[in-house]
């Protein structure tokens, strides 16, 4: 199974008949959950509940905006309320009559009224709504395939810019495995001399040497190294299964930065190659960010 990217885009232009066609367009970009928006005509507000159980049913996260744009025929004959304009002159004749003012009703302002102007041809209307709400509910399905086929291809892109950062970042975790033995060597040795230097000709030697043993295991990165090689590897299964993990990658990340920052909080100032050491627990805090950079588009 792949990951998936929360960035895609999908559109299907449909001519539902000659009277009526529309364009159905999906978008989606990261978020930290489903985050559904629509942008329907009025008219088909009806759909509203349909469409967002189909995207929750297909889509974990992202923010995503659907939008159904309609276009219908201009050659469609049109009339107007016959009623309403009916009862508009009535009442401008009468307000007009009542207090003795001049004036005559103005055409282009009565057919602005809501309603004034219609369709003549109310049942076929009906007809291509009731079509047009089938053709959509139909296509969704279809669209949403699309959608997840381009998220899936960015995500098979992420995923090789996510196995080429843990590479660099397995290599910078052997990097500071072969120099940990030297540089606490290293370290033990210039402990036990600044004690020995301290203390002058009376001392214990044994006991000296317990608390240098002691010290030195305190500032031992061994467990960090396997922590984070440990996380390394989980990280890589998590790849290899795929599906909805994007949230489970950040949190293993966060994880490895922990460890990056314990490794070079007990390993600042031992000197020597211990400098390597912060070189590499760098370079591993920096391949970190850029792998979160990342996640934060994986769904």
């Amino acid at each position: 199974m792949p990951i998936y990217s929360m960035t895609g885009f999908a559109r299907v232009q449909v001519r539902v008949n000659d009277q009526i066609g529309y364009t159905l367009s999906l978008k989606s970009v990261n978020h930290r959950f489903l985050d559904v928006q629509l942008r329907l005509p009025s008219s088909l507000d009806a759909l509203e509940m349909e469409l967002r159980r189909a995207l929750k049913e297909h889509l974990v996260r992202g923010h995503v905006e659907l939008t159904l744009s309609v276009e219908r025929n201009s050659q469609q004959s049109a009339g107007y309320n016959r009623e309403l304009v009916s009862g508009y002159l009535a009442a401008f004749n009468a307000a007009r009559d009542e207090h003795a003012l001049g004036g005559q009703p103005d055409l282009n302002t009565i057919l602005r009224l809501p309603g004034a102007l219609q369709n003549d041809n109310r049942n076929s209307g009906d007809e291509d709504s009731t079509a047009l709400v089938d053709s959509v509910q139909r296509e969704i399905g279809p669209l949403l395939g699309q959608l997840k086929v381009m998220r899936a291809r960015e995500g098979d892109s992420l995923e090789d810019i996510l196995r080429a950062s843990l590479d660099r970042l397995a290599e910078a975790v052997e990097g500071v495995a072969q120099v940990r033995p030297e540089v606490e060597q290293h370290y033990q040795e210039r402990l036990t001399q600044r004690l020995i230097a301290a203390t002058g000709n009376e001392f214990n030697r044994q006991r000296l040497l317990e608390e240098v043993a002691v010290l030195v295991d305190r500032s031992d990165i061994a467990e960090e190294l396997a922590r984070m090689n440990t996380h390394i590897g989980h990280f890589r299964d998590l790849l290899a299964g795929g599906g909805e993990v994007g949230k489970k990658l950040d949190f293993l990340l966060q994880e490895m930065n922990r460890e990056a920052n314990t490794l070079l909080s007990k390993t600042g100032g031992v000197g020597g190659k211990g400098t390597r050491i912060t070189e590499l627990g760098l370079a591993m805090k920096a391949e970190i960010e850029k792998a979160r950079e990342q996640i934060q588009n994986v769904e």
